[in-house]
């Protein structure tokens, strides 16, 4: 049997509804095929310990997304009319010491120089440069880049290519001095998880750091799996429908225009208007017949890049951070030295592990949303190598590095003791791979494309040159984290390609 429909998105991740909602919004018949037994992608929220313990599988902040005009407009109505509800968490994120006061930051740029200024003042005079550069003009440049846009030629928009040339390592180097803001610094910069010495990350440290001055550790109430649930409610509200349990496994040609797909149990659909890919694009030129030269250098220059381990517990009550001399809990705490980073992510590239003081992340999400389980779900993120001595990670394997981490991560804080662990699961590149198919190589941010001495954390372009096929997902631009920017830069592709405004249907009256 084959159904007709204006349009299929492939993939019910947070980008491909996005995608998906815009269309809708536009007044077109929208299918979104997904191929796990639910929605969310990388944004599900799921009971992975223990009965009524809901764990946000991968993403828990939603901070990137706080600047795209979808939610900073509200665009789809997700928060005035579908229930999206985001906390701006304060403190931000804590950076714990084992023997002294934690360095906070806060959603407050004056309360956090007061902060940096008790370890140095020239360091909190450099922040506020640093975020005053920011805010003044790059933010603007940024959000074109971010967009798949061609900034306007200003100084501001030279300045934000200067970065772009750099590493992170170097602005951090060259902006702050006392150790422990440099710890901060160093590990926010690394948050989408680039590699800090690789040029093109210069911009990070600045972007990554003024979001969570402005955002705080945002968390959506109910678990990351808030935002995919909202936005299939605009969704069918809007006449479209979404079919989990149906991978797609081939996009039907004719002549050079793409035309369908068909699913792994036979079933055909037919695409009237367009077709959007949220298929990794390791896999898309596999997937369309006769690949066009785009199609097939996405696939051949694509690498996992960093690889990511989780570590996931069920505990009785919240782990706490000295400050100021109590023992506070918080959303959001970092560990781990620049040094130790930077040891850590060469040896991930060289497919070796180094725990000497690695950036670990650890996220308490119950502590501003206690909806979420009986006690607190907390979670270990980290790097790790993709195999271990060459080979997938076993459960014996994958288990030793958690434990290596908690005992790490033990002197640092309260709560981390067993008679509060109620229950730990630990994922490992391997299982995070075998978790979600948007995983390849263990990586949750969609990796990056090489090519010679360039590398881009997601495909440039959501057109392809197959006639009626797009691309979204966290392969495309601007590439991983909750950023909804692909599934938004994919709908206008689409919307203005069928002359139906663009600009007319994103505008919020």
């Amino acid at each position: 049997m084959t159904q007709d429909v204006d349009v299929i998105v492939v993939g019910a991740g947070h980008n491909g509804l996005t995608c998906a909602a815009y269309l809708a919004q536009a007044g077109l018949e929208v299918l979104v095929l997904e191929s796990r037994g639910f929605i969310g992608g990388n944004t599900s929220t799921e009971e992975l310990t223990l009965p009524g313990w809901r764990h946000d599988s991968c993403s828990s902040a939603h901070v990137v997304i706080q600047s795209n005009p979808m939610i900073a407009r509200d665009e789809l109505h997700l928060i005035e009319n579908y229930g999206l509800d985001y906390i701006v968490t304060d403190p931000a994120v804590i950076f714990p010491s084992a023997d002294a006061d934690s360095l906070v930051l806060h959603p407050d740029l004056e309360r956090t120089r007061e902060r940096i200024a008790r370890f140095s003042p020239s360091d909190a005079d450099a922040l506020v440069s640093m975020v005053s550069e920011w805010e003044d003009g790059l933010r603007t440049v940024h959000a074109y880049v971010q967009s798949g846009l061609t900034p306007p030629e200003t100084s501001w928009q030279r300045r934000y290519d200067e970065l772009r040339q750099r590493s992170a390592r170097d602005v951090v180097e060259e902006s702050f001095t006392h150790p422990e803001v440099r710890r901060a610094i160093s590990w926010l910069a690394f948050a989408t998880i680039q590699s800090p010495t690789r040029p093109g990350t210069g911009v990070l440290p600045a972007s990554i750091v003024t979001g969570r001055l402005r955002f705080g550790w945002t968390t959506p109430r109910g678990g990351s799996d808030a935002l995919p649930r909202a936005l299939a409610d605009h969704l069918v509200s809007h006449g479209g429908r979404i079919e989990v349990d149906s991978p797609v496994v081939e996009y039907l040609r004719e002549g050079d225009r793409c035309v369908g797909v068909r699913t792994m149990d036979g079933r055909i659909f037919r695409a009237l208007r367009a077709v959007v890919a949220g298929s990794h694009l390791r896999h898309l030129a596999d997937q369309v017949g006769e690949p066009t030269p785009d199609l097939v250098r996405a696939r051949d220059t694509w690498r996992p890049g960093l690889s990511v381990f989780a570590v996931h517990f069920a505990l009785r009550e919240h782990p706490t951070y000295r400050v100021d001399g109590d023992w506070v809990p918080s959303v959001a705490a970092g560990l781990g030295t620049p040094e130790g980073l930077y040891a850590q992510v060469d040896a991930a590239e060289r497919g070796e592990r180094d725990l000497t003081s690695p950036w670990l992340l650890m996220v308490d999400s119950t502590v501003v949303d206690s909806s979420r389980a009986p006690g607190a779900t907390f979670k270990f993120l980290t790097i790790a190598p993709e195999l271990v001595n060459g080979r997938p990670w076993s459960q014996e394997d994958t288990d030793e590095y958690a434990s290596l981490l908690v005992e790490f991560a033990r002197p640092h804080l309260r709560g981390l003791e067993e008679s509060n662990i109620l229950a730990r699961v630990a994922e490992s590149p391997t299982s995070l791979a075998l978790h979600s198919p948007a995983n390849l190589g263990g990586s949750c941010h969609g990796g990056h494309f090489v090519e010679g001495d360039r590398v881009n954390p997601g495909w440039m372009n959501p057109r392809t040159e197959i006639g009626g096929l797009y691309l979204t997902g966290s392969t495309s631009h601007p590439g991983g984290s909750v950023s909804g920017r692909p599934g938004r830069n994919a709908a206008r592709a689409v919307l203005d390609d069928l002359g139906l405004d663009a600009a007319r249907v994103m505008a919020r009256p």
